[in-house]
């Protein structure tokens, strides 16, 4: 008895000593096998127990943990460091989650609209009949719709709105040849005001401001049918003289369209100024190769606006030998759109936009 007793003894011994090499801190490694152990039962007898090992990869005596440790539930300390990092990933996740949301709401709303600025562009001294601008460092700006454009420029012009604009002049037509109508430049001249200032409205609004809240006007509506827009004039002043607007009209557009309201005080509605019916003006080049054209846009426009509502001056027609018709290589054509005393109100501008674009449509075959 007392010889079995010893023997138990030296066996528990080894075992201990045993256990004791495992518990020890050891360099990082990857446990993942069982490790034995031995109790005590309570009767005294040693009793063999299998236990898998926790599995670690850090260098922690927490590493080479005992079966007993490693059946114990989570400390309080362990679940509070889980929870924690629980916690730093869903508020990380948060902003990432409303940045998402913002960008995607951003990309819908520039869809919405389908319009984005393309570019400024400038007069280009190589370009045809370029160098008969006197005023010419302002820039353009093309605009395009996002989606579904049909490849159609139309170079929107807002009449007058440049500052000094009427201290200079250029000469009337390519060729030298003197004007053949009256206008703001009398018959016979060689040289024109560059640009000049415009009327004032009967309630004292510049024409300028008018024919810029137009040009923005019609740049949507055109925009909404799937044209590209040069506008000429993109804010209150651009210094560019009416060949240069005309010249770069010429290069970048399909069709140039000038707004303007005339100086009576008739409230004598719209017209558009046609190509005088002089020999001698319409065998002159650029005219000569392209009146018809300037004509043919003309009549589509008093069409468009009157088929809208717009009241019509006469027969929609008048007379005129203008700087723009005499230096224009593609569809050009200046539209009054009314006289001093006409309602130039938004709801009244929306109504010309809706009468200009659908007589453009109606030119273009759309």
């Amino acid at each position: 008895m007392r010889l079995k007793f010893i023997c138990q003894a030296m066996l528990i011994a080894g075992v201990l000593a045993a256990c004791g090499g495992n518990n020890s801190s050891t360099e990082n490694k990857v446990e993942t096998s069982s490790a034995v152990s031995m109790e005590t039962s309570a009767d005294g007898k040693v009793v063999q127990t299998d236990v898998v090992r926790k599995v670690s990869t850090t260098k922690s005596d927490k590493d080479s943990t005992t079966a007993q440790s490693s059946k114990e539930p989570e400390s309080s300390t362990e679940v509070s460091s889980k929870a924690a990092s629980k916690t730093t990933v869903s508020e990380t996740t948060a902003p990432e989650e409303t940045t998402t949301v913002k960008e995607t709401g951003d990309e819908t709303k520039t869809q919405k609209s389908e319009v984005k600025e393309a570019g400024e562009i400038g007069l280009d001294p190589s370009w045809q009949y370029a160098s008969f601008s006197k005023i010419n460092s302002g820039k353009s700006v093309l605009y395009k719709p996002g989606e579904n454009g049909n490849g159609i420029t139309i170079a929107v012009n807002a009449g007058h709105g440049t500052k000094g604009g009427s201290s200079q002049k250029t000469q009337c037509h390519p060729d030298g040849t003197p004007k053949v109508t009256s206008g703001t430049t009398k018959a016979g001249a060689t040289t024109a005001i560059a640009v000049s200032e415009g009327m004032t409205f009967s309630d004292g609004t510049p024409e300028s401001t008018v024919t810029f809240e137009m040009a923005k006007i019609l740049k949507e509506e055109l925009l909404s049918r799937g044209y590209n827009v040069l506008m000429i004039r993109d804010g209150s002043d651009v210094q560019l003289d009416n060949i240069a607007r005309t010249v770069i009209a010429n290069n970048v557009a399909s069709a140039h369209i000038a707004l303007h309201w005339d100086s009576t005080t008739a409230d004598k509605g719209a017209f558009y100024m046609g190509v005088p019916e002089v020999d001698s003006y319409r065998s002159m080049e650029p005219v000569a190769s392209n009146w018809k054209k300037h004509e043919a846009l003309g009549k589509s426009l008093i069409s468009g606006l009157s088929s809208n509502g717009t009241k019509i001056f006469s027969k929609g027609r008048m007379e005129m030998d203008l700087t723009q018709t005499s230096y224009s290589t593609i569809p050009s054509i200046d539209i009054e759109l009314g006289d001093k005393t006409s309602d130039h109100g938004n709801d009244e501008l929306k109504k010309l936009s809706k009468g200009l674009a659908d007589g453009i449509d109606s030119y273009f075959g759309r």
